[in-house]
């Protein structure tokens, strides 16, 4: 199992004043799907740099700290489910083209596991 990426989500009630602050620091929007806004380097190509701002998890009981794409989700369910991690919502494919789930950290953290379809 292979890690594509890591974002970093940030809960916000005014997704608009967030967008505009990290624009000045040279963030801009790349995926807007009303709920979260992901932003990245605005310097052109291909950016590793990305930051999710989240009013709510459209699907998801709770609005994740990060998530972590990975090339074999079901591998990774697997293998937290069999060392007892706290799932806290089952593998499963959304309609925006990921397939997902919850998992908590040992530091109480969640994560948003997903791959793309």
């Amino acid at each position: 199992m292979n890690v594509r990426r890591i974002v970093p989500n940030l809960r916000t009630e005014d997704p608009e004043a967030c967008g505009a602050f990290y624009a000045r620091i040279g963030l801009g929007p790349a995926m807007e799907l009303g709920w979260i806004t992901t932003l990245t380097g605005t310097g052109g190509g291909a950016s590793p740099v990305q930051l999710s701002l989240m009013t709510e998890d459209l699907t998801g009981p709770v609005v994740p700290d990060l998530s972590i794409e990975v090339d074999d989700v079901d591998a990774a369910y697997e293998e937290l489910r069999a060392a007892g991690a706290e799932l806290l919502f089952p593998v499963r494919d959304e309609e925006w083209g990921v397939r997902r789930f919850f998992v908590r950290d040992p530091d109480g953290r969640v994560v948003n596991i997903l791959g793309h379809r």
